[in-house]
């Protein structure tokens, strides 16, 4: 995790434990919303996600644009985003298809 701080050149790397699981576990997290901008989405913009995390990283995109625009400083921008957000991970609806 540590080459992650390298590569990217921001985050850091943080021990985390989960009570519920008993388990610890180490976390990458960038935090400056100009790293994520210019350095986090422009790497997985040339290096596309492929599988179901995908979707949840189209959300991430969504979220940094609607902040670009300042949205996140207006009710309905908050709003926005928190809806977004309940969508995230295991949040997300997936509509199966019967035939």
């Amino acid at each position: 995790m540590i080459n992650l701080i390298n590569f990217f050149d921001c985050g850091k790397v943080q021990k985390k434990y989960l009570k519920k699981y008993n388990k610890e576990f180490f976390e990458f997290r960038v935090e400056k919303f100009e790293d994520i901008n210019k350095k986090i989405i422009p790497f997985f913009i040339k290096y596309p996600i492929i599988g179901q995390k995908l979707l949840d990283y189209q959300d991430f995109c969504k979220v940094a644009k609607l902040m670009n625009k300042k949205a996140h400083l207006t009710i309905e921008g908050i709003n926005q985003i928190q809806i977004i957000k309940k969508g995230l991970n295991k949040g997300r609806v997936y509509l199966q298809l019967k035939d």
